[in-house]
């Protein structure tokens, strides 16, 4: 028997196991915790909400008012931009006049490190009135219940952050739905499993990471993250080293990704999977590990013989069955249209990872940087437009 059949053998029984387990966490997750009581409002903390704007996103208006419009007792919502003839300001302004005794916009011109949207937010976080504080990306639209979902860990004094997961729920879009099905199907999942394999969460991710004052204030504020790339991450990392528990909300977030396009958000995942590399270090490369459907359609396609392909095909319906338990449990039925794009999807994750394996240039929002050994950023080339 063949080195190479020996290996990718093993390889789809591990990426197997991986789906198994990932079904079986998000099973859990998301079927105990709704089970949970839930605080009374009155009893909830106040919160700042912190919103970075950098341009004008296409439904911009629809999701800044969903974040003036919660069903929670005390709140504020703080716009900042670093430009003055930033195209969101009109719209801004609007939002502000509509919502006056719950919405605030700022300029926030300073520049203060490489990444300029904790530039942004940490100029807001001067203006914030409240004991709990919320960042959130401009381009993520909420329901009624967004707030009183993610605050309710806080009843435990011990819990420092919260955060959650994000999806495009409704993609009309190639590019939109590739991004969608990877955030539900894979990124959730894997969060999930590394919170199981490291005894909880030791990090914060995607567009909304909740954090009381005082633990902000213990870990340095957001200038931690100023010159770092993955602030969410790096957030919630400076908190669970301070000792605090790091939370995940079962609220998903609906992130609007209806203009990318295929090579964009190919991109946009090459970019985090070289920040995760960055922040997470040698556990990057055990992804190697959960690839099954890749690894079982080469194993079938170099050695054509029954027990392959029944190797081959239970691979693929252990993930097929993963990926219908993520997208109900989630609550994102439209994706089941997008399903046809599985197997596309995990041959580009795969890519996409060995991408993240080598280099170090990141292209984010029109700027070309480059991370250091320690995670730094640098800024290498200016530039208008994606290419």
């Amino acid at each position: 028997m063949s080195l190479v059949l020996i290996l990718l053998t093993l390889l789809s029984c591990t990426g197997a196991l991986f789906y198994i387990v990932a079904g079986a966490l998000t099973w859990q997750f998301f079927t105990n915790l709704r089970k949970e009581k839930t605080a009374p409002l009155e009893t909830l903390p106040a919160v700042s909400i912190l919103v970075p704007v950098c341009g004008l996103e296409a439904r911009a208006w629809q999701n800044w008012s969903s974040l003036c419009e919660q069903n929670y007792p005390v709140y504020e919502v703080l716009f900042g931009v670093q430009n003055p003839n930033d195209p969101a300001i009109p719209v801004l302004q609007a939002i502000c006049e509509t919502y006056p005794h719950r919405a605030r916009w700022y300029f926030c011109s300073q520049i203060r490190g490489v990444n300029l949207k904790t530039s942004n937010v940490s100029q807001l976080f001067a203006h914030a009135r409240y004991g709990v504080v919320v960042e959130t990306d401009s381009d993520v639209r909420v329901r009624s219940n967004y707030l009183a979902t993610l605050t309710q860990p806080l009843a435990d004094p011990e819990v420092g952050v919260v955060t959650c997961g994000y999806i495009d729920h409704q993609p009309q879009r190639l590019g939109a739905a590739f991004v969608a099905l990877g955030r539900c199907l894979d990124f959730i999942p894997s969060v999930l499993v590394a919170r199981r394999l490291d005894g909880g969460l030791r990090f914060a991710i995607g567009p909304t990471v909740l954090l009381r004052r005082e633990v902000l204030e213990k870990i340095g504020g957001f200038e931690i993250a100023l010159n770092r790339v993955g602030e969410d991450y790096q957030l919630g990392y400076a908190a669970w080293r301070a000792g605090y528990r790091v939370e995940l909300s079962t609220y998903i977030l609906d992130n609007d990704c209806g203009n990318d396009s295929f090579l964009k958000a190919v991109q946009r995942e090459l970019r985090w999977s070289r920040s995760i590399r960055s922040n997470r270090g040698n556990q990057y490369f055990g992804i190697v590990l959960t690839f099954g459907t890749v690894y079982s359609a080469l194993l079938w396609g170099l050695f054509p013989t029954p027990w392959t392909l029944g190797l081959f095909l239970t691979v693929q319906g252990i993930r097929w069955l993963q990926a219908v338990i993520s997208i109900v449990l989630m609550g994102t039925p439209r994706l089941l249209l997008w399903l046809w794009l599985l197997p596309l999807r995990d041959v580009m994750s795969f890519l996409i990872w060995l991408g993240g394996c080598f280099g170090n240039r990141i292209y984010w929002r029109g700027r070309w940087l480059r991370l250091d050994r320690h995670g730094q950023l640098q800024e290498i080339v200016k530039d208008s437009q994606e290419s």
